[in-house]
C-alpha cells in the first residue's frame, strides 16, 4: 500500500468529522492522502486538522493563483490512484451526475481519469428523493463505486438510510479498490457491444446491443482486483475506471483482439457478435437502380469466438470461459443447447424480446454443467456484481 495515493474530497455535512479518522487509517497503512475541502466542508472540519493528519497541504480554492499556475485541478485529479468523496453530499452527487464544475471539488471530479469511490451522507428524505435516486443510478452507470449509506440515527433526529459509512468500512472499500480484492493477480478478457459488418462505406449489418452489460461486468471484475481487458464493439459508453479498452468494429477484428489478449484466467463473452458478414464489400456507396432492382448480397458466417476460445488446448484456455445467449423464444432449451455446443464453462441467457438491449435492467438464467439458476430481474450493474461474486467464489475454491 505504501506507493498508493488517495485524493479525499470532503463535502459539507456533519459526517465530515469521520474524515479525520479515515485519514488516520489511511496514513497508518502508508497510503498517501491529499485533501480537497469544500467551502461547506470548512463549516465542520478545519484545514489545520486535516493538514496535520494527512501531512499535506489542504486545497479548497479553484482560483488559487499559485496552485492553478501549475494546473492544480488537473494535477490533483490525476496524481492519485483513487478519488474518495466522503462525505458525498446530495449536492456533490448531483454535480458529478450532471457534469457540473463550479468549484475545485466538482472540477477535479470532472477532470479525473481515476476510479471514484463515494460515501454518501445526507438526510433520509434527501437520500430517498427522486432526484437523488436518479443521480445515484446515473453515477452507477458511469462506473462510480459506492460504500453506504447505512441506516441509522441522523443529526436531525430522524432514522433511516443516509448515514455515512463508518471510517473502517470506507477504508476496507479503498483497500478493495487497490487490487486487494479476491481476483487480484487474475487477468480477465471481456467482450462487449455489437459488431458492425460493412456493406459499403456508409452501411453495415449490426444489432441492437448497447454494450451496457459487458461494460458493467468489466467494471465489477476490475473492482474485484482483476486486470481487465475490455474488447468493445462500437458503443457510446465511457471506459470503466481501471480497465484497458480495445475498440474494434467487426467480428474479425474482435477475434484478432481476443487472440492477442490471451492468455487470460477469465474470459467473458458478452458481446453480441454479428452472425454474418457480406462477402464482397463495396468500396463505394451503392446506388439505387432506376429500374427498382434490389442488390443481392452473399453472406459468410463470422468466426465463433466463444467456441474457439472454449476449445483451446488446456495450456492456453482460460480457466473460466463464460458466454451469453440472447434469445427471443425457448430460452432455457436454446441456452442449454448453446452451452453444450460452445463448450464454455458457464452461460448467462436472457430474453431480449423486450427492452433488454439498450435498457438498464436484465434478467438472466445462469447455466453451468450441473446447474441452472434463475436470477431475479435487476439492474445490469447488479447482474454484473452477482456474476463477479460467482467468479470470485470459483477462484477461491479453485485458485
Amino acid at each position: 500500500m505504501k506507493a498508493k495515493q488517495v485524493l479525499l474530497i470532503i463535502g459539507g455535512g456533519i459526517a465530515a468529522y469521520k474524515s479525520l479518522e479515515l485519514i488516520r487509517l489511511l496514513r497508518k497503512s502508508d497510503i498517501g492522502v491529499r485533501v480537497i475541502l469544500t467551502q461547506a466542508g470548512r463549516e465542520f472540519v478545519t484545514p489545520l486538522s486535516l493538514s496535520a493528519l494527512s501531512e499535506n497541504s489542504v486545497f479548497s480554492d479553484l482560483f488559487d493563483l499559485d496552485d492553478e499556475a501549475q494546473m492544480g485541478h488537473i494535477q490533483l485529479s490525476r496524481s492519485a490512484d483513487l478519488v474518495v468523496v466522503a462525505p458525498a453530499t446530495a449536492d456533490l452527487m448531483a454535480k458529478m451526475a450532471h457534469g457540473l464544475a463550479n468549484d475545485l471539488a466538482s472540477t477535479c471530479l470532472l477532470a479525473t481519469d481515476k476510479p471514484v469511490l463515494m460515501a454518501p451522507a445526507m438526510n433520509v428524505r434527501m437520500w430517498q428523493h427522486a432526484a437523488t435516486r436518479r443521480n445515484h443510478q446515473q453515477l452507477l452507470q458511469d462506473g462510480i463505486d459506492f460504500v453506504g449509506p447505512n441506516d441509522g440515527d441522523m443529526a436531525c433526529g430522524e432514522f433511516g438510510p443516509g448515514r455515512m459509512a463508518e471510517p473502517d468500512e470506507i477504508f476496507s472499500a479503498i483497500c478493495a479498490q487497490f487490487n486487494a480484492g479476491p481476483l487480484s493477480g487474475k487477468k480477465a478478457i471481456v467482450t462487449a457491444g455489437p459488431t458492425h459488418e460493412p456493406i459499403d462505406p456508409v452501411r453495415y449489418l449490426a444489432n441492437r446491443s448497447s454494450g451496457k452489460q459487458g461494460y458493467a461486468i468489466a467494471a465489477e471484475l476490475a473492482k474485484n482486483g482483476a486486470d481487465v481487458t475490455l474488447i468493445s464493439g462500437p458503443v457510446n459508453l465511457p471506459c470503466p475506471p481501471g480497465v484497458d479498452k480495445i475498440a474494434v468494429e467487426s467480428a474479425c477484428e474482435m477475434q484478432t483482439a481476443v487472440k492477442q489478449a490471451l492468455p487470460a484466467d477469465i474470459a467473458v463473452f458478452a458481446a453480441a457478435v454479428a452472425d454474418w458478414r457480406v462477402v464482397d464489400q463495396s468500396g463505394h456507396k451503392l446506388k439505387k437502380n432506376d429500374d427498382g432492382a434490389l442488390p443481392v448480397f452473399q453472406l459468410r458466417q463470422n468466426p465463433d469466438i466463444l467456441a474457439e476460445v472454449s476449445t483451446l488446448p488446456k495450456s492456453r484456455r482460460p480457466k473460466l470461459v463464460i458466454g451469453f445467449a440472447a434469445e427471443t423464444q425457448n430460452l432455457q432449451k436454446n441456452a442449454a443447447a448453446k452451452l453444450a455446443r460452445k463448450k464454455c464453462d458457464w452461460l448467462l441467457a436472457n430474453d431480449v424480446s423486450g427492452d433488454v438491449m439498450g435498457g438498464n435492467d436484465n434478467q438472466v438464467i445462469f447455466l453451468c454443467e450441473n446447474k441452472s439458476e434463475q436470477w431475479p430481474r435487476m439492474s445490469k450493474q447488479q447482474t454484473a456484481r452477482k456474476l463477479a461474486e460467482n467468479i470470485s467464489d470459483f477462484f477461491m475454491e479453485k485458485p
